[in-house]
């Protein structure tokens, strides 16, 4: 019963930061939108190193986050391999092509490339300095998988949201989304302090450097092109 309200309440929290997501790059059809880089280049490493394990029965020993083990590239190399099983595997690999294609359209490559760079590298930072121990943990559901990252990053997302919704003013449909951002960051931390759930932890760092990113970028929304213009255009539109 823990393990099914464990999982429910992560796929919760995923579906909000993915419905932020697309409230901030727009609900219309994917065609005419630009490449999401971010998503092919992450995307296509996560396959890679589920390749790699398939192929390499030491691929797990050589490449996972057991803190129990040396090496430096350990931190980067386990978000590319899957410890869930298929099931888990495929929805990590799943939510990381959605999530990094949303953050590509709204924060641009670079800046989306950055921020899930910093949610492999800072979270078990911050975890030090504020004695959480949320990331990396003796946990081994923590030792590997994409999902730590994913869900900082589609944090991002959901910061990026509320601060839109709070310099656009008061409104029906704000409210509605100022409510759906804000329910990611405290969703996160109910589940870190009611079943110590890493992924919930990880979403209230995303959503703070979210936030931060905010105020020094100035991130674009993409507007599919009109009927019979050609795609794979930058975005356009800045966002209020």
């Amino acid at each position: 019963m823990d393990a099914l309200v464990f999982n429910v309440t992560t796929a919760a929290l995923m579906v909000l930061m993915f419905k932020g997501g697309q409230a901030l790059s727009g609900e219309g059809a994917l065609r005419g939108r630009r490449v999401p880089w971010t998503a092919v280049v992450l995307t296509g490493l996560a396959l890679a190193g589920v390749a790699l394990q398939l192929c390499w029965a030491g691929a797990m020993d050589a490449l996972d986050g057991d803190p129990s083990r040396s090496g430096w590239w350990r931190v980067v190399t386990s978000v590319f391999v899957q410890n869930g099983g298929v099931f888990g595997g495929a929805w990590n690999i799943a939510t990381l092509a959605v999530v990094a294609a949303l953050a590509d359209w709204f924060w641009g490559t670079p800046l989306a490339l950055g921020l899930f760079l910093c949610g492999i590298l800072l979270p078990e930072h911050i975890d030090a300095l504020v004695g959480a121990g949320g990331h990396h943990s003796t946990d081994p559901r923590n030792f590997a998988g994409s999902s730590g990252a994913t869900y900082f990053l589609g944090a991002t997302l959901a910061a990026a949201l509320l601060v839109r919704v709070v310099r656009a003013g008061r409104g029906g449909a704000r409210r509605t989304e100022g409510l759906l951002a804000a329910g990611v960051p405290v969703l996160g931390l109910a589940m870190w302090c009611a079943q110590s759930n890493g992924h919930g932890l990880v979403a209230v760092y995303g959503f703070l450097v979210g936030a931060l990113a905010c105020l020094v970028a100035r991130p674009s929304v993409p507007r599919p092109a009109p009927a019979g213009a050609p795609s794979g255009g930058g975005p356009a539109g800045s966002v209020p």
